[in-house]
């Protein structure tokens, strides 16, 4: 199955590794440290036009991607869930 993260994109729900808000997970240096390093490697892709929400961490035959979401993070997990059932 796929989830809908926003902006007509899709992502398969096996590729995904995790869905992390952004407001509360930014606060920590790690994350600001990993989506530095993420952008620096061209591994981000911005699928928000307004001011982004969340950031879902992708993983497709060894390779990483960050889409930075305009769908809140609770949306985006109860939409996980919901796909999962029709699996």
């Amino acid at each position: 199955m796929y989830l809908h993260l926003g902006a007509e994109v899709m992502a398969k729900n096996r590729q995904i590794i995790g869905v992390f808000d952004l407001d509360t997970s930014t606060v920590t240096q790690p994350t600001k440290d990993f989506l530095s390093r993420a952008e620096n490697k061209g591994q981000v892709i911005n699928i928000s036009e307004n001011l982004p929400k969340s950031f879902v961490l992708c993983e497709e035959n060894g390779r990483f991607s960050v889409y930075i979401s305009p769908l809140a993070s609770s949306t985006l997990r109860r939409r996980a869930r919901n796909t999962r059932t029709f699996e």
